[in-house]
């Protein structure tokens, strides 16, 4: 005979099951299909290869900015024009740098969602590098190296302190293909801070060496973000793409009733 905490606990998890059959229905159909992506410091727009190669398999239309690495100002109207561009609601999506990108131009009615990963998100006028101070220096760090105006990472920087977890013969393409920075870019500012209106998502790197985990921790508790944590390098996006290919499709399965204009 069933006593009464036998059948508590039936009626329980029979109750669960329609609302587990939502979670997982919700993340199997999205109700945004367009992704716009840029990318950060040492890279390139290909860096998003292995998840966009995933996202378009389900369906989605995904477009990887080629961040010019110049200013925040001429990133952030390189991803307007990309929002511009979409035939309806989309997820912006940046890793490391690009992070303040998102935040900038993540206000825009068109972006229905914000995935961060591994990413900066100082707050609206926030001095991103003294906020940065108040952790450890990471190690990547020591690797930049500049020619006149312009940086970049060192070859052992990049595979040790970047993508640490990749394959050597990958992180040494990457090497190659990495776009130089101009210096005057870590100085700017974000006028906006999108994440205070908008449904936010965040995957921290928990093996980072390029952006302190604590201090992504920090940024993404501070959001009220949706957070994973990756047993990752920096460049979880290569290493791990399955779980920010996961954390993407969740920000896509927002319901309409939870966006912020």
């Amino acid at each position: 005979m069933m006593n009464r905490r036998t059948l508590i606990e039936a009626v329980a998890a029979s109750a669960a099951v329609p609302l587990l059959n939502r979670i997982a229905s919700a993340q199997t159909s999205p109700k945004t299909k367009n992704v716009v992506f840029v990318h950060g410091l040492f890279a390139d727009g290909s860096s998003w290869s292995k998840v966009i190669s995933r996202l378009q398999q389900k369906g989605i239309s995904c477009t990887s900015v080629q961040n010019p690495l110049t200013s925040l100002h001429e990133a952030s109207e390189a991803m307007r024009r990309a929002i511009a561009a979409q035939p309806g609601p989309t997820v912006l999506v940046g890793h490391s740098f690009s992070g303040m990108i998102v935040s900038e131009v993540g206000v825009d009615p068109k972006v229905t969602a914000l995935v961060y990963v591994a990413a900066r998100a100082p707050d609206a006028g926030e001095d991103y590098t003294a906020l940065a101070k108040n952790y450890p220096t990471p190690p990547a760090s020591a690797g930049i190296v500049f020619n006149d105006d312009w940086g970049q990472l060192t070859e052992e920087a990049l595979l040790h302190d970047f993508a640490g977890d990749l394959p050597k013969e990958e992180a040494r393409v990457l090497y190659a293909v990495q776009q130089p920075f101009k210096k005057s870019l870590n100085t700017d500012k974000t006028t906006n801070a999108a994440w205070r209106t908008k449904p936010t998502f965040y995957a921290v790197s928990t093996q980072d060496r390029t952006i302190n985990p604590d201090l992504e921790r920090f940024m993404a508790k501070r959001m009220g973000a949706k957070t994973i944590e990756v047993k990752s390098s920096h460049l979880s996006l290569l290493s791990h793409p399955d779980a920010i290919t996961n954390l993407i499709l969740e920000a896509l399965a927002v319901e309409t009733s939870t966006r912020a204009n």
